[in-house]
C-alpha cells in the first residue's frame, strides 16, 4: 500500500541504515493509518523534517474561542489560514463552500494546493486565474520571511510536480501583498454567491488571520443562509436537494460561467 518494498520495509523496522525520504515516510504513515501525534513520532525517529508538523502546532495553538467566534459567524464562511494559506481552523459554511474539507488530509488543507490540484475548489472559483495568480504572488512575498523553513520550499515542490499552471505563474516571480476585495464563488447547491473577501490579523502580521466571506447583496445573504440548511440536512444523512428556499442558483450558474470564459 505504501509503494515499498517488502525487504526494505523489513530493514527499515530492522533499523538498519538506510536512507529514508520524507516521501516515503509519508506513505508509509498514510498506509498505516496513523494519527498526527504518531506521525510526528516516526518523523523524528527518522531524523525527518516533518513538514504538516508544523501546522499541526499551528492548530494546537489556536485559542478554543477562535473555533466558537468561527462558529457564530456562520452562515458566512470564515476560515483561519496562515500565511502560507494553510487553513488552520473553519467553521461549516467554509468546509462545505467548495467541498468536504473535513475529508482533506491536513497537510493538504492549502488554498494554494487544492486551488491549483482539485477540481471541485477550482469549478468554484469563477474568477480562478486571477485569484490562483495573486496567491502565488503573495505567497513569494511571505516566503521572505520563511526561507529557512523546509515546509515552505516543500509545497513550491509539490506544486511545481502537480500543476504547469502553478509553474507558470511561480515563474513570473510576482510579488503582493494580502488585501481585502470582492470574489465570485459557484457553489453547487446554491449557485452564485457575490462576496467580499476581509482579513483580520490574530498576531503578527504575518502570522494567522482570520477570513470572513460577507455576502455582498441580499440575493447572496438569502443563499448562504439556504447553504446553512442544506449543510445542515447534509449532516443529518440527506444530500441537502430537498432543503426551500429562495436563490436555487437560477442565472448564478450562467453568470458563473461567463465569468470564468
Amino acid at each position: 500500500m505504501a509503494g515499498v518494498g517488502v525487504t526494505w520495509y523489513t530493514w527499515l523496522e530492522q533499523g538498519r541504515d538506510i536512507n529514508v525520504s520524507g516521501q516515503v515516510l509519508e506513505a508509509i504513515c498514510r498506509a498505516l493509518l496513523l494519527d498526527a501525534s504518531e506521525r510526528a513520532h516516526v518523523m523524528n525517529l527518522a531524523g525527518v523534517e516533518d513538514h504538516d508538523h508544523g501546522v499541526v502546532r499551528e492548530c494546537a495553538a489556536l485559542s478554543p474561542s477562535v473555533q466558537v467566534i468561527l462558529d457564530q459567524l456562520g452562515p458566512f464562511p470564515a476560515t483561519v489560514v496562515n500565511a502560507r494559506f494553510d487553513h488552520l481552523a473553519y467553521n461549516r459554511a467554509y468546509g462545505r463552500l467548495a467541498s468536504d474539507l473535513d475529508l482533506v488530509p491536513m497537510e493538504d488543507r492549502n488554498t494554494l494546493w487544492l486551488g491549483f490540484t482539485d477540481p471541485a475548489w477550482r469549478r468554484s472559483m469563477v474568477e480562478w486565474e486571477d485569484s490562483m495568480a495573486r496567491m502565488v504572488a503573495q505567497y513569494r512575498l511571505n516566503m521572505a520571511d520563511h526561507v529557512g523553513e523546509p515546509s515552505w520550499k516543500e509545497l513550491v515542490r509539490r506544486l511545481s510536480e502537480a500543476s504547469p499552471e502553478f509553474v507558470d505563474m511561480w515563474s513570473r516571480r510576482d510579488v503582493q501583498g494580502a488585501e481585502n476585495r470582492t470574489k465570485l464563488v459557484l457553489n453547487d447547491h446554491v449557485g452564485l454567491l457575490r462576496v467580499h473577501y476581509s482579513s483580520y490579523w490574530l498576531g503578527p502580521r504575518l502570522g494567522p488571520r482570520l477570513v470572513v466571506y460577507t455576502p455582498l447583496d441580499d440575493e447572496t445573504r438569502r443563499r448562504l443562509e439556504k447553504l446553512a440548511l442544506v449543510q445542515g440536512a447534509m449532516d443529518f444523512g440527506g444530500d441537502g436537494d430537498g432543503v426551500d428556499g429562495e436563490g436555487d442558483g437560477g442565472d448564478g450558474d450562467g453568470e458563473a460561467e461567463a465569468g470564468r470564459n
